[in-house]
Formats: C-alpha cells, structure tokens, sequence
C-alpha cells in the first residue's frame, strides 16, 4: 500500500505562487496516498478563495483558513497537527522549493529509516538562485549561531533555517506539540525542543527565485532569531516572551538615562525633576518597542494602542513610583551617582512590568 504523505503548504497572500505549485504536487498522487493542506492566514489576495474553488475537483487538497491567528510557525505547527499522513512534508508555498525535492527528501527519509529530512540551500550539491548577496550572507550567520546553541548531535546540518523538511509524523507529533510556535523558524524550535534526540539528514535543493510578492523578512523576524537563540542558549528555562521583553526593558535603560541627562543639561532641571519625566518617556518607549516586537502577534493599533498606552501607564504606575522613590532616595541617602540610582530603580520594576501588562495590556498569559 502506498504511504499516506501529508504536504504542509503555510500561506499569506500567495495566490499568484498557489496554483503552479499545485499542479507540480498533485501527480505525487501517482506514488502516494497524498493529502496537500493549505494553511492560509486569512490571506487579502484570495489565496483562500482559489484554494477552496481548486478542492471542488480536487479531493486531495484542503483549506485551513486562520482567522485572528497567524504567524509560519504556528501555521506550520497546526497543519502537521491536522495532517491525517504518516508522513509530512512542509515546504514554502512561494515557489522556491522546487516539487522534485518532495520524492527526494521522501525516498530518504523511508529508505534510510529517518525522522527528519531537512532540505538544505547549503548542501554541496544545492544550487541558490532565490538568495540576494545580502540575505544568503545573513543565512549564513544565522545558522553559524543556530549551530551553536542547538544540540551536538545536529552539528552536521547545514541549514536549520530551512523552511523545507520531511518527517515521520506519528512518533515526532509530542515534540512537534512542544515547538513554541512564537520562535524564528519552526525547525530550528523543533530541533531544539527535541533535545538531539532525532535521526537527521539533508537533501540539497534547488532554491528558486519568488515568481510573485515579496519575501516576508523584516526587523520582527530578525528579533525573533535573536530571541530564540538566546532561550536555546538558556537551556529554554526563561520565557520567550521574558528575554524579548528584558531585551525591550534594556532599551528602556538607555532611553531613561538620556532624557535624564538631556533634561538636566539642555533645560537645567534639577534630577529629581526630570527623573519623573525621563521614567515616563522611558515607559511609553519600552511600551512602542514591545508592542511591534515581543507582542506583535497580539500587537494594538489605532485608537486601541493609545488605549494600550495608557493601560500600560497604569499598570506601571506603581513600579515607577516605585522606581522614582527608589532612585531618589539612592540619589540623597546612599550615593549621589545619578547612573546607580537609576539603575537601582530600574530594577525594582521589570518583573511587575513583565507579568502585568502581559496580561492586562496584551491579554496573554
């Protein structure tokens, strides 16, 4: 009986990519008892509309449309967890992933009894054509430190950041069930999650060029990376969101200390005035910074993160007279070092900060 092979195909505004690349993937049907999944984030270009009129004549293929939830990895994650396959392949649906690499990735995996197959853009044998000179440097980099912080037993990988990859669904689905899906990539999560403990290899591919949009890449994505390396670096015991926003929270720091300074020298404040002034800009930028990054999946906008701002305002409101008292009375009693008494003030608020506007800003537990 031919193998039952899920193929994960995560999407956003990919209709003019959609439809080429089906029509690669459906004649697997000829090898395989095939299913194709479309997980579409509510998609503004009608990806989802061509998706459900394409199933009308073609059984195999299904939609899931997300509607308020999005993001590649959670994408990724809930359509492997939704796949009815023994085994999975999940591929960008952009058309950079050529279909032939589909068979080959399958044939290794069953032929050398693997869980995982990892389509990598810097095997020997693959070739880059889909890759500008700045983005493939960056990769580069990317999984320079992504070998770094992952397990041993993976150092001969060539691509965690590889957006292509085959696995035995049946025994990975509790690691796949454990990936964070707020991380960078989603195989890089999974191999982290799975401790060394999967059975790898590669297959070179022949990365393409984009036919149509543009790539999803941006400073959001970037922080992520650092995030996520950073937690793999921690053994995964602090939180995500925890790094992200002590990250944002040292930030804040560098924004205190120099509307302090600037309020001082530029407008002749004393410090104890313009310490109440500087806490404030300090929050309201730590408030914007984490907003667009650490909570972007929940991210305010409109009236709603003017809304958001004041709530944050609030819920810091003790903190920060916490943290102008402490400052203070560091400044008057202990030492007159405007740089210690910040700091000393600072530290007292980041764990209120943390846990309450997660949950009463951006409603997150």
């Amino acid at each position: 009986m031919a193998p039952r092979v899920s193929i994960v195909l995560p999407t956003y505004n990919e209709r003019g990519n959609l439809e080429p690349l089906l029509a690669q993937l459906l004649p697997l049907q000829h090898r395989f008892d095939l299913e194709i999944l479309v997980v579409d984030d509510d998609s503004t270009d009608g990806t989802a509309d061509l998706v459900r009129q394409l199933a009308h004549g073609e059984p195999r293929l299904r939609l899931v449309r997300r509607v308020g939830r999005s993001g590649l990895a959670s994408a990724i994650k809930e359509g492997l967890l939704d796949a009815t396959g023994d085994f999975a392949v999940v591929m960008d649906s952009d058309g950079q992933h050529e279909p032939a690499s589909v068979e080959r990735a399958l044939d290794t995996l069953l032929e050398r009894d693997l869980d995982l197959v990892i389509g990598s853009r810097f095997h020997p044998e693959a070739s880059i054509q889909g890759l500008s000179g700045r983005r493939e440097t960056g990769s580069t980099w990317a999984n320079a430190w992504a070998r770094f912080s992952l397990p041993p037993a993976y150092g001969q990988l060539t691509d965690l950041m590889s957006g292509f990859f085959a696995l035995r669904l049946e025994p990975l689905l509790p690691v796949v069930r454990a990936v964070d899906v707020n991380g960078f990539k989603f195989l890089f999560e999974l191999l982290a999650v799975s401790r060394g403990r999967l059975r790898t290899a590669e297959v070179p591919l022949q990365f393409q060029p984009r036919t149509y949009g543009s790539s999803k890449l941006d400073l959001a994505i970037f922080w992520d990376f650092l995030i996520s390396i950073l937690h793999s670096l921690s053994l995964r015991l602090l939180p995500r969101r925890a790094i992200s926003f002590g990250l944002v929270g040292a930030s804040g720091v560098v924004v205190q200390l120099a509307i302090t300074q600037g309020l001082m020298q530029l407008a002749g404040l004393g410090f104890e005035r313009a310490l109440p002034l500087a806490v404030v800009g300090a929050a309201s930028s730590n408030y914007l910074i984490n907003n667009a990054l650490t909570f972007r999946f929940q991210r305010l906008r409109g009236l709603k993160l003017l809304q958001g701002l004041l709530k944050f305002l609030l819920v810091a409101s003790l903190p920060v007279l916490a943290n102008v008292g402490l400052a203070s009375a560091f400044y008057s009693f202990v030492a007159r070092d405007t740089l210690w008494a910040q700091l000393a003030g600072i530290l007292v608020v980041f764990v209120w900060n943390y846990a309450a506007s997660s949950r009463f800003v951006w409603n997150t537990p």
